[in-house]
């Protein structure tokens, strides 16, 4: 009778532990549900209580998120070129209007092949760098500009119509792609500083 008991008791142990068990399991997939919906908010309820917030779950840098979207492919070669990499992976923030692949076939033929090379690397540093604007700029702020100052030194001009937005000849497709250090705004042509006077 008395192991009938303990082994009854054990059993009672069992299903507790088991039931506790699933009971973490279904709190683990809804923190890890409410953290997919809401980053932001899981990486403060993290914090508050002392714990790191998971690097998978953080939001990346303006490279990283150019090289993920598999549409910038020209554009990444070209920051590598212009040993850009380290800068743009850096705190910012910086809002970068980002030309797509398509946007850089545009080009003259041979244009682009032209700047990759190592003694045009000047040339490439003042273009890349005059699609970047020092700070997070988005987008229903850019619409408040009529310019921006880059961080090449010249500005771009922004005009707002009933089209959509432009940023010099570029047309403004998709906005406010965030970042962790800043925000990307796709455009559809490859935008060019004017020549310094």
């Amino acid at each position: 009778m008395r192991k009938f008991i303990v082994a009854m008791a054990v059993v009672a142990v069992c299903a507790g532990s088991s039931a506790m068990a699933g009971k973490k399991v279904r709190l683990l997939r809804r923190a890890a549900t409410t953290c997919k919906s809401s980053a932001t908010t899981c990486k403060a309820t993290a914090a508050a209580a002392g714990h790191a917030m998971p690097t998978s779950l953080a939001a990346p840098d303006i490279v990283d998120t150019a090289v993920k979207a598999g549409s910038f492919k020209t554009l990444v070669a070209a920051v590598k070129a212009a040993g850009l990499v380290e800068t743009l992976k850096g705190d910012g923030p910086f809002t970068v209007f980002a030309p797509t692949d398509e946007a850089f076939a545009k080009l003259p033929d041979g244009t682009v092949e032209s700047l990759l090379k190592p003694e045009n690397k000047d040339k490439l540093v003042a273009i890349l760098t005059y699609h970047v604007v020092a700070g997070n700029v988005k987008a229903a702020d850019v619409v408040k500009l009529k310019e921006a100052k880059t961080v090449q030194g010249q500005s771009v001009s922004i005009k707002v119509t009933d089209a959509g937005v432009k940023v010099d000849n570029a047309k403004v497709v998709k906005t406010d792609i965030e970042c962790s250090n800043g925000v990307i705004h796709v455009i559809d042509s490859v935008i060019l500083p004017p020549a310094k006077k």
